[in-house]
């Protein structure tokens, strides 16, 4: 090992600390544990309060609670499904206790007759006292001052632990970190906050999370750390937001109605009065000499489009141009292609740029693009080339913005003089998601449908009912209406047992062969996959069997019918989505899920409630409480610290306090000058000044 690679204080990679070494260090390494800074905010998952070790007599049903005794009986037995259930009874001087594990093969030579162990879990009793995938730790023959039993009668701390990594193994070097490093600890909340909300030091709020003498103990320590997490991602927000207020653009963009008059007389509808709410915010905005920075959030269908090109003509009515980035190449065509032509005929010139345009049409938009010559672009990715250079941007336009990165914005956003800011998402966002990753924006809220729709009617059905399902589509055919048919994958997988896209258009086809079938995916080429979209557009083709392409933005009223296959593959919003793809018309529309005749599966309960509801908000509340933020939408790309403690559903009641303070502070002491924020200023420096440097671009 190399002595260079070795620091004194909490920075110490963590082999070099006693109990661990070479070993444990790559196991610890593997839950984000590298330096022994790391592992002293190393935060538990859960506690089991030993002090309230009980007899298995004493259990009382539907209450938790932790036993001692002996393994007098090991099980391991195989469902139909080939799942095992490993059971044991174990036994004290008062009675026997069976403790049941499902779907952990892991145990299945874990328990020996005759082992000491202790179990903490809930009691259930079904013929006799049961516990069911409770928390156990085997306990050694031979006691000695290493034995974990030495920590019965004490709150033990439940860590998030990987393969060959014991709890008790974190336990001895847990101390020592604390014995050796704990005074190298500054503290990073100032008095008036510790004293707001009671919270303990750092250095106690360290000691009484990993050796707390109660349960409150370590849920105030616990509190405090989160606190802070979220008290400066908010701080970072704030500052964003203070930021944003400064920046001054080339000229404010007021509405002239030259061409903004024009679109509402194209438009085939009114615009609701949602829309207008929505429209008044954004031209106040655009009115103003400092940069607009808007979030307008919408549920599928609400019309969000149509309110983002009145913005485009505004910026286009005062000699400025406009960039409208999406994500993927077929939502930017849809766009294109539905605009275009309206756009064209009063007097607005367009064009597409995506990775799929031909080099020769790129340079002639290239060219015209730099003149001035084109006023609206719609685009990807290819938007961000450094070759593309605008005679003047004024307006920048993301839809589905939590798909890219912070720098990508940023690299759009430099294409222009601090020009307005509009961002859009049709997948709405649960309030803590908002207030942690958006929190620096102002938000629009679109929550109404155009009139006349119809809602949506979802099933969820099995196999056995794919007969019916075909008899239904039959009839719709016979009505004239069409048919989306949703696959998770583009060619069949020999690891994943699912329906891909390619087999099911070959099987449709057969099933349906007097008519005529649609196949889109990614790898298709744009011209192809403008061509067949085109083509159901038009109703020229029947059936669209497609995968998750069409997710956002393909607007096509005539098709009423969605069978999506494996739908437990998708999260809520995601099949919300998709179902917004129908339901645009004013014919009622049905959205069919064909998925696991398994009711016990984790996925059931999850589309049944999808089933039920059909509201994006409420579908995304409860997405983010069966996934967790992190699969939703992650922090890293918006510029953000990551959050490694907090739970945005648990505590997001310290989120709101740290949000208020957060806010209050900056308000009160934007440049953080008084000498009690001291220390918020000194942490960011140390801890969050890369972050700080990201926050004109979030």
């Amino acid at each position: 090992m190399k002595y260079e690679k070795f620091k004194s204080g909490p920075e110490t990679d963590i082999q070099f600390l006693k109990g661990i070494g070479p070993k444990r260090a790559v196991r610890l390494n593997k839950i984000g544990i590298r330096t022994i800074n790391d592992l002293l905010f190393l935060v538990p998952r859960r506690y089991i309060d030993r002090t309230k070790l009980v007899k298995i007599r004493d259990l009382i049903t539907q209450t938790e609670g932790t036993i001692y005794g002996k393994v007098i009986a090991s099980d391991v037995k195989r469902t139909k499904n080939y799942r095992d259930i490993i059971r044991i009874v174990v036994g004290d001087e008062s009675g026997i206790l069976e403790a049941i594990w499902f779907n952990r093969p892991d145990l299945k030579l874990t328990f020996k007759i005759n082992q000491h162990v202790i179990l903490s879990g809930d009691i259930t009793y079904y013929g006799h006292k049961q516990m069911v995938n409770p928390y156990y730790e085997i306990i050694p023959e031979e006691k000695s001052d290493d034995s974990p039993f030495v920590y019965t009668g004490s709150i033990v701390p439940i860590y998030p632990l990987t393969e060959g990594l014991s709890l008790w193994e974190i336990r001895r070097p847990m101390q020592n970190a604390i014995n050796l490093y704990l005074n190298y600890l500054n503290e990073t909340l100032p008095k008036y906050l510790l004293d707001k909300h009671k919270f303990d030091d750092i250095r106690s709020a360290i000691t009484n999370l990993h050796f707390p003498k109660t349960i409150e103990q370590a849920q105030n320590a616990r509190a405090r750390l989160v606190y802070e997490e979220l008290f400066y991602l908010e701080l970072i927000l704030a500052l964003r937001k203070l930021l944003a207020t400064h920046e001054k653009k080339s000229r404010a963009l007021i509405e002239k109605g030259n061409l903004t008059s024009k679109l509402l007389h194209l438009l085939p509808f009114k615009l609701t009065q949602g829309q207008n709410k929505v429209l008044h915010e954004i031209k106040t905005d655009l009115a103003r000499e400092s940069s607009m920075n808007r979030l307008l959030q919408g549920d599928v269908g609400s019309g969000k489009t149509v309110i983002a090109i009145y913005a485009s003509l505004i910026a286009i009515e005062n000699n400025y141009q406009t960039a409208f980035m999406a994500p993927t190449e077929i939502l930017a065509e849809q766009h294109y292609l539905v605009w275009h032509e309206r756009l064209n005929k009063i007097g607005v010139n367009t064009c597409l740029l995506t990775g799929s345009t031909k080099a020769k049409d790129k340079k002639k938009h290239l060219d015209k693009i730099e003149k001035g010559m084109i006023h609206l672009v719609f685009g990807t990715h290819a938007l961000l080339e450094e070759k593309i250079k605008f005679h003047q941007l004024g307006l920048a336009i993301i839809d589905e913005q939590h798909r890219f990165g912070v720098m990508q914005r940023a690299t759009l956003l430099n294409k222009g003089v601090n020009p307005d800011f509009l961002v859009m998402t049709a997948t709405p966002i649960p309030r803590t998601l908002q207030m942690t990753l958006y929190g620096d924006l102002d938000v629009s809220i679109l929550s109404e449908k155009p009139p006349g729709r119809k809602r949506i009617i979802t099933r969820l059905v099995t196999n056995d009912d794919r007969e019916k399902v075909y008899q239904f589509i039959q009839e719709k055919f016979n009505e004239m209406q069409q048919v989306y048919i949703v696959c998770p994958l583009i060619e069949e997988s020999e690891k994943l047992d699912l329906a891909s896209a390619i087999k099911t258009y070959e099987d449709i086809k057969s099933i349906f062969s007097n008519n005529k079938v649609g196949l889109v995916h990614g790898r298709l080429k744009s011209a192809d996959r403008i061509m067949i979209m085109e083509e159901f557009r038009q109703h020229r083709l029947d059936i669209l069997v497609t995968t998750t392409v069409i997710e956002v933005g393909v607007d096509i009223p005539n098709a009423t019918v969605m069978v999506i296959e494996h739908p437990e593959r998708f999260g809520l919003a995601q099949l919300h989505q998709l179902r917004g793809r129908i339901g645009r018309g004013v014919q009622v529309s049905y959205c069919i899920l064909i998925g696991s005749d398994n009711k016990f599966s984790p996925a059931y309960e999850r589309l049944r409630f999808f089933e039920k509801n059909d509201d994006g908000f409420i579908l995304a509340e409860k997405d983010l409480e069966f996934r967790g933020p992190g699969e939703i939408l992650g922090t890293r790309q918006h510029g953000l610290p990551d959050l490694k403690i907090a739970d945005l559903q648990q505590d997001r009641h310290i989120l709101f306090q740290a949000r208020d303070d957060a806010f209050d502070l900056i308000r009160h002491d934007p440049n953080l000058t008084q000498s009690e924020n001291n220390i918020i200023q000194k942490t960011i420096n140390n801890k969050y000044k890369d972050r700080i440097d990201l926050a004109s671009v979030g």
